[in-house]
């Protein structure tokens, strides 16, 4: 596996396509960064930690749901291993004009795009959710 971001990205979107409450995904410090962000945000009830079946540490994450449709209406891997995107905090695009997030790593951590303004920092846009 190239893009374990991407990889995680997949699972979501597929689980809740198929209305599932949980998703499993192996653990690492980068994915776990990226689920506080969509946990701060609202986007998904929470993750926990845990072993996985192959023994591996593993990341459970809860999807959150509002009257049976998924929360999460679009996510999109922005920089990708072939093309990584930079930006300054000022050229940070909001998506969907405020309504959405963009995902940044940041020298200060992972943070939404919001976060990232106010810190004024810039960095890789690593995908955006709306």
């Amino acid at each position: 596996m190239n893009d374990p971001i991407a990889d995680m990205l997949t699972r979501i979107r597929n689980s809740q396509m198929r209305g599932k409450s949980t998703v499993m995904t192996p653990a690492s410090k980068l994915r776990a960064w990226v689920l506080d962000v969509l946990a701060d945000e609202g986007y998904i009830r929470g993750y926990e930690k845990t072993t996985g079946a192959d023994g591996h540490p593993a990341l459970e994450i809860s999807l959150k749901y509002y009257e049976g449709i998924p929360v999460i209406r679009e996510l999109k891997r922005v920089s990708k291993p072939g093309r990584r995107v930079y930006m300054s905090a000022n050229d940070i695009p909001e998506v969907r004009q405020g309504l959405g997030v963009s995902i940044v790593s940041t020298s200060k951590g992972v943070m939404s795009d919001a976060a990232a303004r106010n810190a004024k920092v810039g960095g890789e846009v690593l995908c955006t959710v709306f």
